[in-house]
């Protein structure tokens, strides 16, 4: 049986002392030390060693996570960067030695066979990828890209226009997409698009230097380029870039088609002979965007209201986060872009970061890193801080799945029923919409880092060739082929996490299918959802999707089978 009780308790220190906090390298190093000689002479030894290096690894990624979490909420506080930086010039590069070392003598240790194999085997092949991946030489490149590609936030943080004498930054403008006056629309489209142009060359600069370097560290490890570096460092031990390649392939073949007849609904409902890029999110005249709430704290309140309805533990989680102050939702000037949930691995309560506007896609995004924070929730029993360290793959079902699970509890926000209806029509369509733009930057992606050595010219070819291949065609950008060969720069995973995107298509289609079986039987399906989180990363991907009662697979087929429910259930709302 699952322990649903959201107030988490941090175990008890046994290595560090109870106030220690990280400040410098020299305060951390006798810890590494002593779990380097210590010896290990029994089963025993070993579980008590990973046990202290487990609650080691908590307290220092905890303190890296508030250090983002500082900067990110700030990006105007250089005091905040600079602890960022110095987290990561000078105590992740002297830690990084210690943890090979120490992955070297668990694998060397003769008690290491004697680990329950079923718990233990993600883990130990995680480690023996790490050593395997390990080089010297990389420490300080690694600590480079760490700071550099936290400019991004720094750069697209400023990012504001002025509307009416207004204000606004670029996620609060976007709002305006939606409003069916298109004249307002078309100005706020290129207001947006040129203030983001007035950095394409910064980010350019920025982005060429990142490729340069992350190349430089995968010709250091022995690989070609960095995609096939990555995919190892990533950890995907259960598809290949082959597999990428199908999914590509997939969606131009059998989700393009439905984008395109949601777009074509969009240009009716309008009634527009040419759709523009302005006109994509709009409402009809008369039509007032959806407007699920007003502030950060009505949404926090919605939020849990909706959830308690889905399940009390749900709501108890966000709660519990609210009481801890660990939400900061608002869109500012000077917050970084994006949004986030970041796991505390010590105190187990995460942290909610996102740029609410007041629209429906931050509704969808708070319920979004809800379901990451339930997940965070839910495996903080595991016994070490690796096992709670579970791949994207899965996080990503966590976080998708709730956005569908949540829609039948959508009347807490939308007390309209029509607008209720528009709202659902609006996730589902998304859900399926998404796919084009995530086989776009992941086949972008892997040309970058094929092609490594490409200059601006090319990558803005290689971008308009790759985006080309996933249009409808439906929209007309003539005039604005700037923005569009720019369009890019906007997605942060390209500077910040680098090939951390095809997780979504995956678990998109994981998240359909939790929602399939929620639609044939509620109560298994979250029972199932449930007990999948909760195992954190001590199965593999297969058996994780097996137990939330799915399948893990992004089969033509399969791609072609799931977007079809979803486009039944569209015509089903469109029919109502």
């Amino acid at each position: 049986m699952l322990n649903l009780d959201a107030h988490i308790k941090p175990a008890p220190r046994q290595l560090l002392p109870a106030d220690f906090k990280v400040t410098t390298w020299e305060a951390l190093q006798p810890y590494f030390e002593e779990l380097k000689e210590r010896k290990i002479d029994s089963l025993e030894d070993l579980n008590h060693w990973l046990r202290d290096i487990s609650e080691l690894e908590a307290v220092i990624g905890e303190d890296a996570c508030w250090r983002q979490v500082n900067m990110t909420r700030d990006t105007t506080d250089k005091s905040l960067e600079e602890a960022f930086a110095y987290f990561c010039m000078e105590i992740q590069p002297k830690l990084q030695p210690y943890a090979d070392a120490l992955n070297r003598k668990m694998l060397e240790s003769p008690f290491v066979d004697q680990l329950d194999k079923k718990q233990f085997f993600p883990y130990l092949r995680s480690v023996r990828k790490q050593v395997k991946l390990f080089q010297e030489k990389n420490i300080p490149l690694q600590a480079e890209l760490s700071v550099m590609a936290q400019q991004y936030g720094a750069i697209a943080g400023k990012m504001t226009i002025e509307l009416d004498g207004k204000e606004y930054t670029l996620q609060q403008a976007a709002k305006f997409l939606e409003s069916s006056n298109r004249e307002l629309r078309e100005s706020v489209f290129t207001k947006t698009g040129k203030r983001r142009l007035e950095d394409k060359e910064a980010l350019d600069n920025l982005y060429s230097q990142l490729v340069q370097k992350r190349h430089h560290v995968a010709v250091n490890a022995g690989f070609d380029n960095y995609r096939d570096y990555k995919f190892e460092e990533l950890g995907r031990f259960e598809y290949a870039k082959e597999d990428c390649f199908q999914f590509h392939e997939a969606v131009r073949q059998h989700i393009v088609p439905l984008v395109k007849k949601s777009l074509e609904r969009q240009q009716a409902k309008l009634g527009l002979e040419h759709m523009r890029p302005w006109d994509t999110d709009a409402e009809p005249a008369g039509q007032e965007p959806l407007s699920p709430f007003e502030t950060g704290a009505e949404l926090t309140d919605k939020t849990i209201e909706c959830f308690n309805k889905l399940h009390p533990y749900f709501a108890d989680c966000i709660r519990v986060m609210k009481e801890m102050q660990r939400l900061d939702l608002e869109s500012r000037k000077g917050k970084a872009p994006g949004g986030y949930n970041c796991p505390m691995p010590e105190t187990g309560v995460p942290f909610i970061f996102m740029n609410a506007a007041g629209q429906m896609k931050d509704l969808t995004t708070m319920v979004h890193e809800g379901g990451h924070a339930v997940h965070s929730f839910l495996s903080h029993h595991l016994p070490l801080t690796a096992f709670k360290e579970y791949p994207s793959e899965i996080a990503e079902v966590a976080s998708m799945s709730m956005e569908l699970f949540t829609m039948d509890h959508w009347d807490i926000f939308f007390r309209d029923e029509a607008d209720l209806k528009r709202a659902k029509l609006q996730q589902l369509e998304r859900a399926i919409n998404i796919f084009p733009w995530i086989a776009t930057i992941d086949k972008f992606q892997h040309w970058i880092y094929e092609h490594p050595q490409h200059s601006v010219a090319e990558r803005t070819q290689a971008w308009n060739d790759i985006q080309q291949m996933f249009s409808t065609e439906i929209v007309d950008w003539s005039g604005f082929e700037t923005i569009r060969e720019n369009a890019w720069q906007r997605q942060l995973h390209l500077f910040e996490v680098p090939f951390y995107y095809i997780e979504y298509g995956i678990a998109q289609l994981g998240a359909i299918a939790m929602w399939k079986q929620y639609r044939e039987n509620p109560a298994q399906a979250l029972e199932n959802y449930m007990n999948a989180l909760s195992l954190g990363y001590t199965k593999t991907l297969h058996e994780l999707y097996e137990a939330a009662g799915i399948k893990f697979d992004f089969s033509p087929a399969y791609v072609k089978e799931l977007a079809d429910f979803v486009q039944e259930e569209i015509e089903h709302i469109l029919a109502s």
